[in-house]
């Protein structure tokens, strides 16, 4: 089994294009469910495992990587705090590597701008996860559902620029000109939800033109909404709990290249239509967002 390829960030370490993710269908699911996910994953090529603290789901996470056998250092971990108002970031890091069984995760993200109350303490939170950069406790360190705006004000106090920004990306969300922005600045662009055009928003302006490249190449339509992805240097998260559709990407996805011109007509044919999932708003619910005006429950 051919490894994943990777991406240099800009701390010169490496991330996998291609993730597992413990977000949306795992979200809040039963240790031992998750456990054998992370055992399927691992065991079918996924060393690229994402997750989060919100997502309830990290202590299965760490029970599966435990029971896989595969050594800590072939392993990717990305795992998140949510910055909240006044979160103790060292606290919430010893936590999430206590349950994921680790001594540090290779990515800790900051899952959203909005919840420390004000701009002044989403920096601060960025100032307290340079320090985790610092202790060893976390290789690298970036940010997720960022904005424009939200880099813009972390910039104005970071000393450590964030090597990814983990958002919502898909042809129905292209984010305006986040991504060239993101690449101006050195951050690498993460996807979650790659594959909503397919799962989530049919009928759609992309169908047809996916359904033509799968035929093409003689792929699935995911593999196609996968490698429009990649092939725009943009790590993918997917997820599955079925190995054969686990294996199919791995199998697929790597043994062909979408051209510039069918990356760019995806993307011409995505912006007729908009589309966006409801992890902002679960977010803003239940943690609250300043941007907003919506306070914590």
């Amino acid at each position: 089994m051919a490894p994943i390829p990777t991406l240099k960030l800009n701390d010169g370490n490496e991330i996998p294009v291609l993730a597992y993710g413990f977000g949306t269908a795992n979200f809040m699911g039963a240790a031992e469910d998750i456990s054998k996910k992370t055992v399927m994953a691992i065991n079918n090529g996924y060393y690229h495992l994402d997750t989060a603290e919100a997502y309830g789901n990290e202590a299965g996470t760490g029970a599966g990587i435990k029971a896989s056998g595969v050594p800590r250092e072939k392993l990717f971990v990305t795992t998140k705090i949510v910055g909240t108002v006044n979160q103790d970031v060292a606290a919430a890091l010893d936590e999430s590597l206590k349950k994921l069984g680790l001594d540090y995760v290779d990515l800790y993200l900051l899952h959203v701008p909005f919840s420390a109350g004000s701009p002044e303490g989403m920096q601060d939170i960025w100032k307290q996860l340079e320090a985790a950069k610092a202790s060893g406790k976390a290789k690298s360190i970036g940010v997720s559902n960022f904005e424009q705006d939200d880099l813009e004000i972390l910039f104005k106090t970071a000393k450590v620029i964030p090597a990814i920004n983990q958002i919502e990306y898909h042809p129905y969300l292209q984010h305006g000109d986040l991504v060239s922005f993101c690449r101006k600045h050195g951050i690498v662009v993460s996807a979650f939800s790659p594959l909503s055009a397919i799962t989530a928003a049919r009928p759609g302006p992309v169908d047809e033109i996916y359904a033509e490249l799968a035929k093409k190449y003689g792929v699935t339509e995911n593999d196609i909404a996968l490698r429009w992805c990649i092939d725009q240097d943009i790590v993918a998260i997917t997820t599955s709990s079925s190995e054969q559709r686990l294996q199919g990407y791995l199998n697929n996805t790597f043994k062909f290249k979408l051209t510039p011109e069918e990356i760019q007509k995806i993307s011409e044919l995505g912006k007729q239509k908009h589309y966006h999932g409801l992890a902002v708003e679960f977010m803003t619910r239940f943690y609250g967002n300043y941007k907003t005006g919506v306070k914590a429950p």
